[in-house]
């Protein structure tokens, strides 16, 4: 069992008086690692330490942001059993999706190298002679990024890539159930390539004592923006906070994903494909699908083949590479998921498979006939659970996938590709897939949500967001002014 140091300003820290927590494995229950149990003072020093490195990181050319970014992908080529057996323990990650996760981290640093190049001024136009006008992206200065543990390396990483290759220092604050994957693991990855002390930090917390780190964010002048991967009730704590000294935020959040599936589709097709969007990871993933909405005429066959297909998952240890289903990442995670189960239950929704748990293992589960003021029904619940609801007309499929706070992705099925084209823009979410699971990401791609699924995007679009757009304008004659 190894002991892990925050990092800041390039160097290994233990946290005053030497605290520690315990950093545990969610199947087993066993301690996966001691972890500094960092305070305000810490994140003080990381903050600092970021500052101070901030301008010569800003003043870094795009070939050297890019070079620094192919390294890290070796390192992470070279270390990739390791990572995925890594997250696998911390966060009960099965091998098959830490694999993914390893594999689009990956493609978003080789990708990312280019993006370096990305922030791009403008000339424009002037209506006063002599004069010279130009727009210009600078990079902000500190970014505070706050990551979650599940996706923890994949999503860890796309809270610090767009602010550096936009030439900002960041400090990473990553979740308390995965402080290794969501964090350390960066900092461990970015020293041996060779990145320049204060670039990137990482100061870790116990679980509960988030409150002077959070206080030390907020009120430091440093700080120019906060990036959150993480809850709704979160970021409108931060959102507030934030405002009382305008300080900007980025907020990938939650999601209420549907996914519509009209009459004319290939129901075993479908089948394999709400089983992936429903159930991978366990259900602990923004992109999950929520709410399958289906026309009902090929509802009662659907239901009958998803029940079998779900039925047939195999489940247990996240290190077996045949596990699909592995455990959910805390005790309170399971309370949660089989309470809001049971209330459904209780107000007159069917259970078609799973509704129970194992241990830390929640058996994927199929619920009908759920009234809308059930939980389940409005609220993103992070587990293996999902709704199939039919509907008899495309007009009432939206209304249903519409009436939800959420928006952040979507999914139609049709064998009329143009049909779904003419509903996507229907459906009010960052992201609509036609013919695709709501499971859906590439690196070029804006991904973001609307409405209570945030604001700002991530990959080359999210550069924008890290950067001031500032006028600059000269006169190489002399002026004549009014007074």
């Amino acid at each position: 069992m190894k002991t892990y140091q925050y990092y800041a300003g390039g160097v290994w820290r233990n946290a005053e008086n030497d605290r520690t927590f315990d950093d545990m494995e969610p199947y087993s229950g066993k301690v996966f690692a001691k972890v500094a149990a960092c305070g305000r003072k810490e994140m003080k020093i990381a903050l600092d330490a970021a500052a101070a490195a901030f301008p010569i990181w800003a003043a870094t050319t795009p070939a050297q942001r890019a070079e620094l970014l192919f390294k890290v992908a070796e390192i992470v080529k070279r270390r990739k059993t390791e990572m995925s057996e890594l997250l696998a323990k911390e966060t009960g990650s099965t091998i098959l999706f830490a694999l993914s996760q390893l594999q689009v981290l990956l493609q978003t640093l080789e990708a990312a190298a280019g993006w370096a190049y990305h922030p791009k001024g403008e000339v424009l136009q002037t209506n006063i002679p002599g004069s010279f006008s130009m727009n210009l992206r600078r990079p902000l200065g500190v970014v505070a990024s706050l990551t979650p543990w599940n996706g923890a390396v994949i999503l860890s990483w796309r809270t610090v890539i767009s602010p550096i290759v936009a030439g900002n220092t960041v400090v990473v604050k990553p979740s308390e159930y995965a402080p290794v994957c969501a964090g350390l693991l960066i900092a461990e990855i970015a020293e041996e390539a060779g990145f320049p002390p204060g670039l990137i930090n990482i100061v870790t917390h116990a679980p509960g004592e988030t409150g002077p780190i959070s206080d030390e964010i907020f009120e430091n002048p440093n700080v120019r923006m906060i990036n959150l991967i993480g809850g709704v009730n979160t970021a409108r704590h931060i959102a507030e906070r934030a405002g009382k000294t305008l300080k900007r935020t980025v907020l990938e959040l939650g999601g209420y994903n549907p996914m519509i599936i009209l009459d004319d589709v290939d129901v075993d097709h479908v089948v394999s494909a709400a089983t992936f969007g429903s159930f991978f990871h366990q259900g602990q993933f923004c992109m999950n699908t929520r709410k399958i909405i289906i026309q009902r005429k090929i509802y009662k066959e659907f239901l009958e083949k998803f029940i079998a297909k779900t039925n047939s998952l195999p489940f247990g240890d996240p290190e077996d590479h045949k596990t699909i289903i592995g455990p959910l990442i805390t005790q309170a995670a399971i309370e949660m998921v089989d309470n809001r189960v049971k209330e459904a239950v209780s107000k007159g929704a069917k259970v078609h498979a799973g509704g129970f748990h194992e241990g830390q293992i929640y058996h994927p589960t199929i619920l009908t006939d759920v009234p809308y003021d059930a939980a389940v029904s409005n609220d993103e619940t992070f587990g293996p659970v999902v709704i199939v609801e039919p509907v008899d007309t495309v007009e009432e499929a939206l209304v249903v996938a519409n009436r939800v706070h959420y928006g952040l992705v979507s999914s139609i099925y049709t064998k009329d590709t143009y049909k779904g084209f003419e509903l996507a823009p229907q459906i009010m979410h960052g992201v609509v897939n036609v013919n695709t699971p709501t499971i859906n990401e590439e690196t070029q791609a804006a991904l973001g949500g609307v409405k209570d699924s945030g604001w700002g995007r991530t990959g080359p679009h999210g550069i924008e967001d890290f950067t001031d757009l500032i006028w600059i304008n000269s006169r190489s004659t002399p002026g004549q002014y009014p007074i």
